[in-house]
C-alpha cells in the first residue's frame, strides 16, 4: 500500500529530498506547536448521544452491560469512546499526512503477543476502528490515555507530562530513524520480547526486570490450552463451553430449537467460508479441525453489544482444541471524518488494517460477510480468541514504569505508521526539535479534563434513567 492508496497523492517517484521538503512546508499550514490546541466547538455534539447511536445496532440486552463498564471510571470510558474523539479530532490541526491508523491507539491496545513462529512480540493489538487517516490522531489518543491513567493513579501534573513526553518523543525519534531505512527494513522491523528486555536493561531498575519477566511467562500461559481449560468442562464425556451468563452463553442455551439450528448452521458455514481468506496452508490445518460449540461471549468496553461469538474445534482428539473468536464488524468511527473504507466489507478493513499495522499476525485471521437469522446482513473477522496475550495493568505503574511503557508504544505506533505513510514527510514535519512533544503534553491534559466531563455526563445519565446500567 503507497500513500497514493491514503490519501491519493502519489509519493512513489518523489526523491527523498522532495519528501523532506514536502514536511517541512505542511508546518507552516499545521505549525507543531498547534497540535497543543483543543477547544470543544460550542455545538459540540452531546457525547451520550453518541454512545447511544452506537448502542442502537447493538444487541439490546448487552447495552446495559457496555453503560456499567464505561462509567465504572474515566479510564474505562475512554476506552469506550472512541467515536467521541474521533469527532473531537476532527476539528483539530493536521499536518495533511495519512496512514493506516489504528482508530483506537490507548495505551491498553499494546500488550505482547505471539507470532505465528511462536516469538513473544509487543505490538498493537485492536484494529476494530483501523482506517486510513491523520497519523496524529493516533498519536494524540494515545497521549491522552497516559494522562487519563496517570491521574487515576495519583501522579502529579509533571509526572504526567513526563510520560507522554516519553512516549511522544520516542514516537518521533523512531520515525526519523525509519526515515532513513530502506522500505525491507522498514517492513521487518519487529519488536521481540527478549531483544526488548536486552535494549531496555540500562534503563530497568531489577524489580522492573522481574516484573517484565513475570508479564512475558504469564502472556506465554495464556494461550489455547489455558483458555480451553478455564471455558470449558465435560458434559456427558465430551468437552463443552462452560456458561456464564449474561457474559458468556452457549448457543444452545440462547434461543429456541428452530432458531438455534439455524443460527449454528450459519455460524459452521461462517467458519467454513471464512477459511477462504486464509492462506492455503492455514486453511489446509483448519480444516483438520470440527465444530464442538459455539457460544456468544461478551468483550471489552467498548466493544460490549456487538455480536461476537467463539467457536470451539477439537483437532485429533478432544483435548487438541482451538478457540476462534468471530467479531461483529461496524463502519470505523473515522469513517465519517476521512472517508469510507475502500473494501468491499468492514471484516476485509478489520484484516487488512491489522496484516499492515502488526509486524506479524494470527494465522487464523480473517473476514466474512453473512446475512443473520433476522435477515441482517453483518460483517465479521476472526481470529484466535487468545494465543500469548499479556495486557499491561496501568493501575500497578509508577510514573517511571509508565513512561517506559509509553516509550516502547511509541515506538510501536511509529513502526505501524511508517509502514503505510510516508515516513520521510512524517520525520522532516516532526523535526529534531521536541515542539511536537510539548504541543502533545498540552493537548492530553486538556482532552483529559473533556473526558472527565464525558464520562461524568455518562454517570448522570444513567443516574436519571436515561439510559439503562448494568453491572456484571
Amino acid at each position: 500500500m503507497t500513500e497514493n492508496h491514503l490519501s491519493g497523492v502519489d509519493t512513489r517517484h518523489l526523491t527523498p529530498q522532495e519528501r523532506v521538503a514536502r514536511g517541512k512546508a505542511a508546518r507552516a499550514d499545521a505549525p507543531r506547536s498547534s497540535h497543543a490546541e483543543f477547544v470543544p466547538p460550542p455545538k459540540r455534539t452531546d457525547p451520550v448521544e453518541i454512545i447511544e447511536k452506537q448502542s442502537a445496532t447493538r444487541v439490546p440486552e448487552l447495552v446495559p452491560i457496555r453503560y456499567a463498564r464505561m462509567s465504572e471510571a474515566p479510564f474505562r470510558f475512554y476506552r469506550g469512546a472512541a467515536s467521541i474523539m474521533a469527532a473531537d479530532l476532527a476539528e483539530t490541526p493536521r499536518s495533511g499526512f495519512r496512514v493506516q491508523c489504528c482508530g483506537d491507539a490507548h495505551m491498553l491496545n499494546f500488550r505482547l503477543l505471539a507470532s505465528p513462529e511462536r516469538h513473544l512480540m509487543f505490538d498493537i493489538n485492536d484494529f476494530d476502528e483501523t482506517l486510513p487517516g491523520p497519523w496524529e490522531w493516533d498519536v494524540k489518543r494515545l497521549s491522552a490515555s497516559f494522562v487519563i491513567a496517570g491521574r487515576a493513579n495519583g501522579f502529579s501534573t509533571k509526572e504526567r507530562a513526563s510520560v507522554v513526553r516519553a512516549a511522544v518523543e520516542s514516537y518521533r525519534e523512531r520515525m526519523r530513524a525509519f526515515a532513513g531505512l530502506s522500505n525491507l527494513e522498514v517492513w521487518y522491523t519487529r519488536f521481540d520480547a527478549d531483544e526488548l528486555q536486552q535494549q531496555f536493561a540500562p534503563l530497568l531498575s531489577a524489580g522492573t526486570r522481574d516484573r517484565f519477566d513475570k508479564a512475558r511467562e504469564r502472556a506465554r500461559a495464556h494461550d489455547t490450552l489455558q483458555v480451553f481449560d478455564k471455558l470449558t468442562h465435560f458434559v456427558d464425556g465430551s468437552r463443552r463451553i462452560a456458561p456464564d451468563p449474561p457474559l458468556l452463553v452457549r448457543l444452545q442455551d440462547l434461543l429456541p430449537d428452530t432458531q438455534r439450528g439455524e443460527l449454528e448452521k450459519l455460524l459452521g458455514r461462517l467458519i467454513e467460508r471464512y477459511s477462504q481468506t486464509l492462506q492455503t496452508d492455514r486453511r489446509f490445518l483448519l480444516e483438520s479441525y470440527r465444530v464442538a460449540d459455539m457460544a456468544r461471549k461478551v468483550v471489552g468496553v467498548g466493544s460490549v453489544g456487538t455480536r461476537c461469538w467463539i467457536i470451539l474445534l477439537l483437532g485429533k482428539d478432544d483435548e487438541d482444541p482451538l478457540f476462534l473468536q468471530a467479531k461483529e464488524a461496524d463502519e470505523s468511527v473515522l469513517a465519517p471524518y476521512v472517508g469510507s473504507s475502500t473494501f468491499a466489507t468492514q471484516g476485509e478493513r478489520v484484516v487488512a488494517g491489522q496484516r499492515l499495522m502488526q509486524a506479524t499476525s494470527d494465522i487464523f485471521l480473517g473476514w466474512e460477510h453473512v446475512t443473520g437469522i433476522d435477515g441482517r446482513q453483518r460483517d465479521f473477522y476472526v481470529r484466535q480468541l487468545r494465543d500469548w496475550k499479556g495486557i499491561a495493568v496501568a493501575e500497578s505503574m509508577s510514573p517511571k514504569r509508565m513512561a517506559l511503557f509509553g516509550r516502547l508504544c511509541g515506538a510501536t505506533l511509529a513502526r505501524a505508521h511508517a509502514r503505510s505513510g510516508d515516513r520521510i514527510a512524517i520525520a522532516a514535519y516532526l523535526g529534531g526539535g521536541d515542539a511536537f512533544d510539548r504541543a502533545l503534553v498540552t493537548f492530553a491534559e486538556l482532552y483529559a479534563d473533556q473526558n472527565e466531563k464525558d464520562h461524568q455526563a455518562l454517570v448522570d445519565a444513567i443516574q436519571t434513567g436515561r439510559v439503562p446500567a448494568e453491572a456484571v
